[in-house]
């Protein structure tokens, strides 16, 4: 009994380290962070910015407060104004990392054309294709 359970907690320790359980906690930690970042920025910028004539003129001391016949607008209009800032900004990074991997890709193919030996045998084969086209056609030229 002692063994089966010993093989399941190793079983378990090997899907915690290698499986990729660490880069997705990693991942949602910063996807938090990211998300309270977003917030401040629609909550404390640009609802400042470009909302307050609006919640102004509708009596409304901020967006979260803006809930006319009691529906929650407000709160409805950021959540949906963070998420079109979240996806632009993931769009933005992922952009960047494709044009990053392709110049990558770019230099390393420029590299290996630069270091690639230079075939002895191919060489020689194409100066003596060179050389005998040359004969064909001064002989040809000499009617022979």
């Amino acid at each position: 009994m002692a063994r089966g359970s010993s093989g399941f907690w190793s079983d378990f320790w090997k899907f915690l380290v290698q499986g990729n359980v660490i880069e997705l906690a990693v991942a949602v930690i910063i996807g938090g962070a990211f998300g309270k970042i977003i917030d401040s920025l629609v909550k404390d910028i640009i609802t400042p910015i470009l909302l307050n004539p609006a919640l102004t003129a509708a009596g409304a001391k901020d967006l979260e407060s803006w809930a006319p016949g009691g529906i929650k607008w407000g709160l409805f209009l950021a959540s949906v104004i963070s998420i079109v800032i979240i996806a632009l900004v993931i769009f933005l990074l992922l952009r960047s990392v494709e044009s990053a991997k392709k110049r990558l890709v770019r230099r390393q193919e420029t590299e290996a054309e630069e270091v690639a030996p230079i075939d002895i045998a191919t060489l020689n084969q194409q100066k003596t294709t060179e050389v005998l086209e040359r004969l064909a056609k001064a002989l040809e030229s000499r009617g022979i």
